[in-house]
């Protein structure tokens, strides 16, 4: 707080102290002078001493943190630490050192820049801002650098006003005044700029304003004013092309509402068309800066103008074959990247019928672009030679590459839309065609020549995947014999697999092609890869998903196979296997499945055992919870639909009633270590979410296990199935009897009461991971079992406990404990939750009350909590959830609400918020509540949302302690 911090020195000599401390290597030092820094700027004190080290000899790195600590002063505490009488002298120390800074540093004189146009929107009385700053900083060529960047800035902190405490009005009108009205005159004034001197002309700074007004200038103005034909001279010179080319994107982007802007798009087309010869140049200059803005510049005209070039195929015709160009000359694929968003938007237009004609007109082009784009995707020759290291060592450089392929991957999918699918893999069968004709008589083993130019097909016909249907017969099966015929080099081999992995639901419908592609994966499981045997396992995951009913005559030799490679597989890839062959099971007749289960997985289960007993270190035992993993994709996976009728046996639970002692035994002999006790957990969990009603049979024992579990480990992950239980077991659900219901629910209360206990004796911050599960389950029981839970003595005591919770700084926790508090003020409503339409009214009625005699008897403490949080503690990804806990407090409570707030407010030490900020914040509350308009008070949450960020700018660190918004120890006593 500001007055805790004005006990500290902040004079100039120990911020440039705590600055020196922050280059230095003592992490504990610069912590502490980090912590200071963070007190100074946030003093009264700091006023002075950033414009004492402004004004002094310091360092220019000291001077720029001197600078963005006054922005932010001026952002967030003018209205609270400067008098209203001395705003006007701020004004003029700062013009004062805009004109002394004029020169540079750039990086000072801009923050400078930043705060006057702060400042001007603050001073609502300040209606001559520009005449002001032009003829204070005088009109040499230095002043006018600082004049172009006030006026850059301007529009932006305009628009960004929300960050400043003015009311929406207030802001409303101040744009009016800055913007809208000074408009005619900044354009006058960038004319007038540009003619006074060459340099003037194609000074970068003059585009850069340009383009910053073109948000505020109607495009049109500008493109019939002089500065037109400037912009577009200026591409000439190196210094202002970048500038210029950003400026001309931005009057493009302006244009995009194609129908208002004929005539303005009209003057732009061939002045942009006229640019296409810089294409050549560039290149030949090697100016890799300048073609990536020119290619910019194209890309996003072409993006602007999407559906004009779909309505004129023929008139735009040059501006697309110029884009085409960018991307078919980008030898070193520095630009292509630039026309993507282009040729995708164009695709949506293309597609559609009524721009049929463009469209035919148009498929040559992306034809071509199909070309381009396989000659992009080759990876690059090994300058070395080392065919290991195509980069050189360059990992930067290979992970772009990988990146960017996919990118052009999608390119290539929007290009199959308009061609055809066929007529794009048609391109690809040629060029493997190609390549067979001139290089594999070449090929030796490993050793492939030109293998580049194979791959790149072969990823092309991976990423087109998605767009090939399963009854296309015209050239995948002229191509699928090829590709199992590829040579044995290590990246076509992976290659080919990732293909065929993605084309697994084609292989599906013709199933006389999956016996040489399951064998040719097989067969890469013998290869000293390891890329290409996680390939090789996630495509036998995928032939098992898509082909599954194919595959069930070979089950048997399945089982075989899995169990001799599983060993020998990362854990990924034996998690993806796994996963692929429990999906063959599943499709199973129904009498086969216990046998197949006991086939599959009592190979797994002696392995378990076999780990659990040989787990004495850490590796030991978390190789037994990487193992139950495997275990849980059968439980999961494996599943009897349609259900057994009600009184039958599951024949899968039959199977997992046997392993469940099993699973119990090492969860009773690993309760010390959570990740064993977290997979046996998640594995009942999907049990229960798999198999639902049929689960009926293990449930007793598994409600005895996550009990004395939770009681003996005090771990979260026992409320995981607990939830899960009260989910699928809930009083909707059919085929669950009365005693079935209520068992599970006197579990619930009874787990819940476990962990009140439990949460009385520590703090939530002890244990954040468990408060998170607890409320996720808390939130089920409230949705599952409302007219239990709401009327149950366990219900107030489990919202004090949310309450204790909201002192938390941690997301997780606090997210689940905000969700359960809304669902719970979600009942105090006129429309309590739907799902529960279904029970009768007077029941309804009954648990509104209730949980408004609770909300009456809480809501001051909630308020507290929740305006602390917001305010204080919250991280930011809480807020929308507690500001629409607050919203609803307001549609449940509105004046008792508005003088909870007003109340809590007031208990803030004035140096941080003035009662009159208080004030204007309760009488716009209480204007919005009085028009009873639904949408009024939703305004609420927005206008408590700009509040809170301000004062969480203002507050210093939570350290100094919250004061009378401390929040208070949670005690439960049943």
């Amino acid at each position: 707080m500001a007055t805790n911090g004005a006990q500290q020195a902040f004079g100039p000599d120990q911020v440039l102290q705590a600055m020196l401390t922050m280059r230095g290597g003592d992490s504990d030092k610069k912590r502490t002078a980090h912590e200071y820094l963070e007190s100074f700027q946030k003093s009264t004190t700091a006023w002075t001493t950033t414009i004492a080290i402004l004004q002094s000899n310091a360092e220019a790195d000291v001077k720029l943190f001197a600078a963005t600590t006054l922005r932010g002063k001026i952002t967030y505490d003018l209205t609270t630490q400067v008098p209203a009488s001395e705003i006007p002298a701020v004004r003029t120390q700062l013009l004062a050192l805009l004109k002394r800074f004029a020169p540079g540093p750039k990086p000072i004189r801009v923050q400078l820049c930043v705060c006057l146009a702060i400042l001007a929107i603050q001073m609502q009385g300040w209606k001559d801002v520009l005449p002001v700053v032009v003829s204070s900083l005088g009109d040499d060529v230095e002043s006018h650098a600082c004049i172009l960047d006030f006026l850059r800035v301007l529009p932006e902190e305009v628009t960004e006003g929300r960050k400043i405490t003015l009311t929406d009005e207030e802001l409303t009108l101040r744009t009016t005044e800055l913007l809208e009205q000074n408009a005619p005159q900044v354009v006058q004034l960038l004319i007038n700029y540009a003619h006074s001197s060459p340099a003037a002309a194609t000074n970068p700074q003059l585009f850069e304003c340009i383009t910053s007004w073109l948000r505020e200038v109607p495009v049109n103005e500008i493109v019939k004013s002089p500065l037109l034909n400037i912009v577009f001279r200026a591409l000439e010179s190196d210094s202002s092309f970048q500038a210029a080319a950003e400026c001309i994107s931005t009057m493009v982007r302006e244009t995009r509402e194609i129908d208002d802007n004929v005539e303005t798009i009209q003057v732009l087309l061939p002045r942009v068309i006229a640019l296409r010869p810089m294409i050549q140049k560039v290149i030949e200059d090697e100016d890799v800066e300048s073609y990536k803005s020119l290619t910019r510049l194209f890309g996003d005209t072409g993006y602007a103008w999407a559906v004009a070039i779909a309505r004129e195929p023929s008139h735009f015709r040059p501006l697309v074959d110029a884009i085409l160009e960018c991307a078919a000359k980008d030898k070193d694929r520095d630009v292509i990247e630039f026309t993507f968003d282009f040729w995708y938007d164009l695709k949506q237009y293309l597609v559609l019928e009524k721009y049929i004609q463009a469209r035919v007109e148009l498929v040559d082009v992306y034809a071509k672009l199909v070309d381009i784009l396989l000659s992009h995707l080759e990876y690059p020759e090994s300058g070395s030679g080392n065919e290991k290291d195509l980069f050189d060592g360059d990992r930067e450089a290979e992970e772009k590459f990988r990146e960017f392929r996919h990118h052009m991957g999608d390119t290539l999918k929007d290009c199959c839309e308009i061609m055809g699918v066929s007529e794009c893999l048609a391109k690809v069968h040629n060029a493997i065609k190609l390549w067979m004709q001139k290089y594999a008589g070449l090929a030796n083993g490993a050793s492939v020549p030109h293998w580049q130019k194979l791959e790149a097909p072969l990823f092309s016909m991976r990423a087109m995947g998605r767009m090939v249907t399963k009854d296309e017969n015209t050239v995948l099966p002229q191509l699928m014999p090829l590709l199992v015929q590829m040579p044995a080099h290590e990246k076509l081999r992976f290659a080919t697999i990732m293909v065929l992995g993605r084309y697994t639901e084609w292989t599906s419908e013709h199933p006389d092609f999956l016996s040489p592609q399951f064998n040719y994966i097989v067969s890469s499981f013998d290869t000293n890869s390891k890329e290409i045997v996680r390939a090789a396992a996630m495509a036998i995951k995928y032939f098992c998903t898509d082909c599954k009913h194919l595959l069930s005559e070979q089950v048997v030799q399945l089982q075989q196979f899995y169990d001799q490679i599983l060993d020998k597989l990362p854990e990924v890839s034996q998690e993806e296997i796994t996963e692929g062959v429990a999906t063959v099971v599943s499709a199973q007749p129904k009498d086969e499945i216990y046998k197949l289960l006991k086939l599959f997985c009592d190979p797994l289960v002696q392995r378990l055992m076999t780990k659990a007993n040989n787990a004495t270190d850490e590796d030991g035992k978390l190789a037994v919870a990487d193992h139950l993993q495997l275990i849980t994709s059968f439980a999961q996976g494996v599943v009897i639909l349609p259900p057994v009728e009600r009184g039958q046996e599951d024949p899968a639970v039959k199977y997992w009633q046997e392993v469940f002692p099993i699973l119990s035994k090492v969860l009773d002999s690993f309760l010390g270590f959570p990740p064993i006790c977290e997979r046996v957990c998640r594995c009942w969990r999907f049990m229960v979410i798999s198999h639902r009603g049929a689960m009926a049979p293990i449930l007793p024992d598994m409600a005895n296990q996550l009990a004395s579990g939770f009681a003996a480990s005090k771990q979260g992950c026992f409320l995981w199935v607990t939830g899960a239980i009260l989910r699928e077991f809930s009083d909707d659900r059919e085929h669950v009897d009365d005693a079935m219901t209520e068992h599970i629910y006197v579990f619930f209360e009874a787990q819940a009461t476990n962990v009140l206990r439990f949460l009385s004796e520590l703090s939530p911050q002890d244990l954040p991971d468990v408060t998170e599960d607890f409320f996720r389950l808390v939130v089920d029981g409230l949705l599952y079992y409302p007219q239990r839970f709401i009327p149950s003595p366990i219900f107030p005591s489990v919202f004090e406990a949310a309450l204790s919770v909201l002192v938390l700084e941690q997301r997780e926790p606090l997210s689940a404990t905000l969700h359960y508090i809304r669902d719970v003020l979600g009942w105090g409503t006129a429309y309590p939750p739907s799902s529960y339409d279904h029970l009768p009214a007077s029941v309804t009625e009954q648990l509104k009350t209730i949980v408004k005699q609770l909300l009456v008897a809480q809501g001051e403490t909630l308020i507290k909590r929740l305006l602390a949080g917001m305010m204080i503690t919250f991280p930011k990804d809480c807020f929308a959830d507690a500001s629409g806990a607050l919203l609803t407090l307001f549609e449940i409570f509105p004046d008792q609400t508005a003088t909870w707030v007003d109340q809590t407010l007031r208990l803030l030490p004035q140096s941080t918020v003035t009662p009159i900020e208080v004030d204007r914040l309760m009488t716009k509350i209480r204007e919005k509540l009085s028009t009873n308009d639904t949408g009024d008070v939703r305004q609420i949450r927005s206008i408590l949302q700009d509040f809170t960020n301000t004062y969480r700018r203002r507050y210093v660190a939570p350290r100094d302690g919250l004061g009378a918004l401390e929040g208070s120890r949670f005690r439960f006593s049943g």
